[in-house]
Formats: C-alpha cells, structure tokens, sequence
C-alpha cells in the first residue's frame, strides 16, 4: 500500500513538472523574442525593472528561466546591476502569481483547457495560436496533476504511522528549511515544490508551521539554481546577480525564522484553509522581502562589486561571443546568436584568406605565423557553434528551424575547411616560396591577384546570402562558380603558353602556380555551399551542380527572408 502511495505521488509531481515545462517552453516560443526586448526596454529605473521582473516571471512561471537571462544580459554589461537585482525581486513575486491561483479548486477546467490546447495545437504549422495551445494542455496538466496529487494523499491520511513520520520529518523548521532547498534544487522548480507543499498542508500531513517553514526553503533552493546554472566560471561578474539573490533570500529567511511560530499561527487563524495560507505566506514572504530590498539594492549592487571584482584578463578570441545559453529556450534567439556567431567566424576566415595571398606575394614570414594562429580560433568556434546547435535541437523545433539550424551548422562546416585549407595548403605554399627564394612572373603574380580577389568577393556575397536566404544573390555565386572554373582552365592554359616561352620565373614556380590556383577554387567551392539551400527553399531546381536559370526568381524580386 505505502509503495503504491509513493508511486502515484512520483508520478503526481512528475506530471507537475511536465505540466510546468509545457507552460514555459510554450511562452519562450510565443513571444520568446517579444519578452526580451521587452525586458531590455523596462529598466529606466528600479521600479520598472522590478515590473518587467514580474511580468515576465508570471509569463514564464520560472524565475531561474529570468534569473538566467538576465544574468546573460548583466554578464555581457546590457544591464546595470542595480536593475538586474530589481528584476530579481520582480521575479521572485511573479513566481508565486501562479501558486495564488492554483490554491483556488479550479481543476474542473483543467479538461477544458485540454479541450482548447489540443484544437490550437493541432491546428497546422508553427504559429503563436499552436504555442498556445502548449501552454493551454500545460496549464491542464498541472490542474490534473494537483489533483492526482490530493486524491493520492486522501487514503494515506489515516495510514498507521504516516502522520508519525511526517511529524519527525518536519518537526524542526530549520530541518524543513534545507529539506525544502534541496527538493527545489533537485526540481528546478519552486512552482512545483510549494504546490507539493500546498497538498501535504491540505491533506494535513504538515503542520502550519513546518508549511511555512518549507515554503522559505522553497524560495531559497529557487535562488540557488541560478548560481550553478547562470555564472560563468572563467567571468567573476557571471555571479553577482545569482549571489545577490541568493543573499536576499538568505537576509529575508533570518528574519522571518525567529517570528515562524507566531507568524504561522496567525495566517492559520486568517486562512483555515491550510493550502490557501501557504499559498498566502509564499507570495507575502516575497512581496515582503521586494518591499525591504527595493531601496537598498544600491548598496546591494555596491557590495557584490567588491565582494566579486571582475577579472583582469586579456580576451580570448576563441571563446564565443555571441552563442547565449539562456537564448536555447528560444529557438529563433538561439538561431540568430548561432548565426551571428557563424558570421564572427567567416571574419576571420576572410582575414585568414587576405592575409596568406599577402605573404605569397610579398614573402612576410609573420603573417604565415599568423594565419595558423587564426585557424586554431577557426577550429575552436567551429566546435562551439556545432555543440551550441546541437544542444538546441535535442528540443522541439519546427521544420523551418531544423532546416535553419542545419544550414548554420553546414557552413560552420565548410568555412573550417577553408580555414585548414589556407592554413595545411597556401600556407604551406607561401612557405615554400619564402623558403626557396621563388618569385612569380609579373604575368602569373597578376592572374593570381585577380583570381584571388574574385574569391574574396564571392565570400562576402555568401555571407549576405547566409543572412538573407537571397535567391537572387545565390544565383550570382553558383554563376561564379562556373564562371571562375572557366577562368582557372583559362590561366592554366596561359601559365602552359608562358612555360613552353621559357622564361625563368614561370619554370621555377610552375608547380606552386598551379597549386595556388587549385587550392584557391576549392576555397571557391566551399564558399558557394552556402546557395545550395537557399535555392532548395527558393524550389529553384539546379543540374549539374549549376542552377536552372529559367526556374531562377528573376533580378529584383523579393528574396526569400530568414
């Protein structure tokens, strides 16, 4: 009998969570986009910071999912301190918004948010309405999940020994407090874990006062998440928003300790109703402590910048800029980051590339070195952006955000083969003929400046098609690959002309000539990869490696957006 109790509670509590994340991810993909801009607006001053706080948590019903961006928003000097920590404050009340309305018996709706959830859900391709529909069968699940929750409880309630138990478990509030803090870590949720609180007070499993006293460690496993989750161990300043919340917490916790009992027994004589009082101490600790803390978060702010002094360290260009963890709950965020991280590395290819060419023409040792430092950054943001993408799409993405994420990952792809195919082969060629003292015809020096301009134009066309999905523009570089394949037969003939003349230099250098012009197409090459899908989602057909003109969107047409 306890064993089967203890199952159908686990699988209460599971189906909360499940309910929870439903409700958050659904909210992140609505109006993920809309929530950040919104945040990155609302902070004037501490006040509208502590409402954006609110807002977004009561949204969200995660104040780690805020805690997380925010610290992201802090870390990288978005945000001032000051109004992080008010956002903190926000968030910590808008958590309990949810709580107050499910302490209410409202779980006859829970089939009728089922009933709208599926019909948006079902209702076709990605939009707002079907991720509203998730956060509907969401909020449905954790109705449902309450009361599984209750109903399990009911028969325990005279089980010989439960009561017996429960009381040695929860007699010592501080006890309470830690056990409290850990299932809250262990869930990542303080939603979930007051509500579990909510039907052990409401089967009177618990008395008041443990109630209480497990909801103050509930708020306090909620602000230790972050902490572990949301600061960056190589950045100091990572940790001041989490630490400072934390601290709050731990501030607003001694206080309330001394006055549990009184405090307890008080709402008990308000609110009989022991769900509906934890319900009511959760949201008054947290309203209470954003009441003492909202004027001294200035000094707060003060004090974690001494406490956590940023680091003085030179920055490391191969650690990614711009790929956010706390945007992997918003696929199209996560994306454009991913993106914009992708870009940063076709930057440096393209420095990579300009510079080799420099020191096959003018024989500079130094940039030889230079280009192989920058193909290890190469390599590093390349690895980075793959494990990014990869941890995005073990979510749920649509079939343009697949299609997208995948076009990301395949240029990352190719413009790290470029980058080993300037370092491991021109390089290698500009060493040679540094080495050995070669010099290249006046003729020959021209046809691979030229050859080698046109491959750098075509590289900044891929990148505008990368970000645009331009049709038009992607028929420009598959254009230029058949183009510059004409023009390397066409060098190759003249170098063979130049050759059979006899002169000096041409007969010297006529193998690193050669290899010059190969290694250059096949940067060529990986370049133009990046039209394939743009034409594929444009339905233009190509044969042969070449697009199909006549199927082509003519000059002027409207491009195909990302």
């Amino acid at each position: 009998m306890g064993s089967l109790v203890l199952l159908d509670l686990m699988g209460g509590v599971a189906l909360l969570l499940w309910g929870l994340h439903m409700v958050h991810s659904g909210i992140l993909r609505a109006f993920g986009p809309d929530l950040r801009r919104l945040l990155g607006r609302a902070l004037g001053n501490r006040f509208s910071a502590f409402a954006a706080g609110l807002g977004l948590t009561a949204l969200l019903q995660s104040s780690t999912a805020t805690a997380l961006i925010t610290s992201s928003f802090a870390a990288e000097g978005l945000v001032d301190l000051v109004a992080a920590l008010a956002i903190m404050l926000g968030a910590n009340v808008g958590t309990t918004l949810i709580v107050q309305v499910l302490s209410f018996n409202i779980a006859a709706v829970a089939p009728i948010l089922f009933v709208l959830g599926l019909v948006a859900f079902r209702s076709g391709p990605r939009s707002r309405i079907k991720d509203v529909g998730r956060v509907c069968i969401g909020l449905g699940l954790m109705l449902l999940s309450l009361h599984i929750l209750l109903d399990t409880l009911a028969p325990a309630e005279n089980a010989p020994g439960v009561r017996v138990v429960m009381a040695a478990v929860t007699g010592d509030p501080v006890l309470c407090i830690v056990i409290a803090a850990g299932l809250t870590w262990a869930v990542h949720s303080s939603v979930a874990s007051v509500l579990l609180i909510m039907s052990l007070a409401y089967s009177q499993f618990i008395s008041p006062v443990a109630a209480v006293a497990l909801v103050l460690g509930a708020n306090l496993g909620s602000a230790i998440n972050p902490v572990f989750e949301g600061a960056r161990r190589d950045d100091p300043a990572s940790y001041r928003l989490p630490v400072g919340n934390l601290v709050n917490r731990l501030i607003g916790i001694a206080l309330v300790l001394p006055f549990l009992h009184p405090i307890a027994d008080m709402l008990h004589a308000w609110q009989p109703d022991a769900a509906r009082m934890t319900a009511a101490f959760h949201i008054a600790f947290n309203l209470a402590t954003a009441v003492i803390f909202i004027g001294l978060i200035g000094a707060m702010a003060r004090f974690l910048k001494w406490l956590i002094p940023d680091r003085v360290r030179e920055a490391d260009p191969s650690r990614p800029r711009y790929l956010d963890e706390s945007a992997l709950e918003t696929p199209s965020l996560a994306l454009a980051d991913a993106a914009r991280e992708t870009l940063r590395m076709g930057d440096l290819v393209e420095v990579m590339l300009r510079k080799v060419m420099a020191a096959m023409m003018t024989d500079d040792r130094a940039l030889v070195d230079q280009v192989a430092k920058m193909d290890n950054i190469v390599d590093s943001l390349d690895e980075a952006i793959k494990l990014y993408l990869t941890k995005l799409t073990r979510g749920s993405l649509d079939e343009s955000e697949g299609r997208r994420a995948m076009e990301i990952i395949s240029f990352a792809i190719n413009l790290e083969h470029i980058g080993d195919i300037i370092d491991k082969n021109l390089s290698e060629l500009a060493t040679k003929k540094i080495k050995r003292r070669f010099q290249f015809s006046v003729d020959g020096a021209d046809e691979l400046a030229a050859f080698h301009k046109r491959t750098m134009d075509s590289l900044r066309i891929a990148f505008g098609v990368f970000m645009s999905g331009d049709a038009n523009e992607a028929r420009k570089l598959l254009v230029e690959k058949a183009a510059l394949r004409n023009t390397e037969l066409a060098a190759v003939e003249r170098h063979l002309d130049r050759l059979r003349e006899g002169r000096p230099e041409t007969i010297e250098t006529t193998s690193l000539h050669l290899d010059v012009l190969r290694d250059l197409r096949r940067v060529h090459s990986h370049i133009c990869s990046v039209a394939y899908p743009v034409l594929d989602a444009a339905g233009t057909p190509y044969r042969n490696g070449e697009a199909d003109h006549a199927a082509l969107p003519a000059p002027g047409a409207a491009p195909v957006t990302r």
